[in-house]
């Protein structure tokens, strides 16, 4: 079944991907938080409101980092490496840019065609 986190549901993933989580010293809040996509290369500004990050060093080798906070280098996205499942830590559906998460959504839906 294809999963897509959002926020707390990319904390949830991570841990029951078998990673863990922790708190920030300081948590992400509002609408201009940069995050790098290593997959297109892209920054997208993203909408965001948590106080917990997924420690990268605790996901196992079928999981990847997709994203990062350009501001801390904490953990924004996670892809597993072959089930149809992947998480952000920020927003998507806030539109803090002009159609910068839009591509989530559509990936997405095209997991959940592809299943059918």
């Amino acid at each position: 079944m294809p999963l897509f986190g959002i926020c707390l549901g990319h904390q949830i993933l991570g841990q029951a991907l078998g990673g863990r989580t922790f708190k920030l010293k300081f948590g992400h809040r509002g609408a201009n938080q940069p995050v790098k996509d290593f997959e297109t290369g892209r920054v997208e500004i993203t909408s965001q409101n948590h106080g917990y990050a997924v420690d990268p060093k605790s996901l196992p080798p079928d999981v990847t980092v997709n994203r990062i906070n350009l501001n801390d280098q904490t953990v924004e996205g996670l892809r597993h490496k072959t089930k149809p499942l992947f998480c952000v830590q920020y927003h998507p559906e806030a539109s803090p840019g002009p159609h910068d998460s839009t591509p989530l959504f559509q990936e997405f839906r095209e997991l959940i065609e592809r299943r059918g």
